[in-house]
């Protein structure tokens, strides 16, 4: 087998199980149903309505309540992928090569939890569009680069950090869709899903030696798992942290024109609007 076959498979592999992940029920996150649970108990209504519709750090969220809210959200994941899977590790050799891949899919679903999570919680953008249920290119690339920072690529670090400079200066907060899946970042991208398929194949043959024993297969297996999943989410959070997102000045002002005078930020009962722009780069007063 060449080299490019190699890159290729590895690849294929990896989006194979990134795509059956995203599909697991209870896999995607809802942005406002999350920052509303998440902030509940730091931030006022208002604080977590301005989070919602703009961003927390547009709304004024310190950053330190921002890791508090994170924390426990790691804290949740890990203790929930953990259990489940040193449950899945009980069944033994017979059922070893049925469980280990559907194992993989849970884990990485989990994986991919968090990092929604994340992300949203340091004002990152929708992942998932409202419909349909495959995943598009460009959220594709983004959770493949939040996955390579999690696993410790250091070329994703990069591209997750010039992604948020990106959004940062977007007049419409999305992710860049260019940039991910044509152009600057879509190389990284490829890279990096090349380097997950082959750190996925270490993860099966760790995790099928681990089910081969009952009961202590269990134990080796969530403790495998917890040995994985808390520092990599730790590492996502940290690089996440970092980023010009998190910059409380990246305020969305909401600027409407109402009986030909434009108004900033207008209450509902002002009227309806007839046009709206959204400037990221005005500062907050």
């Amino acid at each position: 087998m060449t080299a490019s076959e190699v890159v290729e498979n590895s690849e294929s592999r990896f989006a194979a199980v990134l795509g059956a992940s995203a599909r697991l029920p209870g896999v995607r996150i809802n942005r406002a149903a999350y920052l509303r649970s998440a902030l509940a108990r730091y931030c006022s209504e208002e604080e977590i309505a301005a989070a919602i519709a703009e961003t927390p750090a547009a709304a004024g969220i310190p950053l330190e309540v921002l890791d508090r809210a994170a924390n426990e959200s790691i804290r949740f994941e890990t203790a929930k992928v953990t259990a489940l899977s040193a449950a899945a590790g009980i069944p033994g050799f017979v059922g070893m090569i049925a469980v280990v891949p559907a194992d993989l899919a849970q884990y990485f679903g989990h994986v991919l939890r968090i990092a929604q999570k994340l992300a949203y919680i340091y004002s990152w953008p929708d992942l998932f569009s409202d419909d349909g249920e495959d995943l598009d290119d460009a959220t594709k690339g983004m959770l493949t680069l939040f996955l390579g920072v999690m696993f410790g690529a250091q070329s994703a670090n990069v591209a997750v950090t010039r992604a948020s400079s990106m959004i940062a200066k977007q007049v419409v907060r999305k992710l860049p869709q260019q940039a991910l899946t044509k152009g600057v970042i879509y190389p990284v991208v490829k890279k990096v899903a090349s380097y997950l398929g082959v750190q996925m194949t270490k993860q099966v043959f760790a995790k099928s030696v681990a089910k081969i024993v009952p009961v202590v297969g269990a134990v080796v297996s969530g403790g495998l798992t917890l040995a994985t999943f808390l520092p990599m989410a730790k590492r996502l959070q940290k690089h996440l942290a970092s980023l010009e997102l998190t910059n409380p000045t990246l305020r969305v002002v909401i600027v409407q024109v109402i009986d030909g005078e434009v108004v900033e930020n207008p209450d509902d009962e002002a009227g309806q609007p007839e046009q709206r722009d959204i400037d990221l780069t005005a500062p907050t007063n």
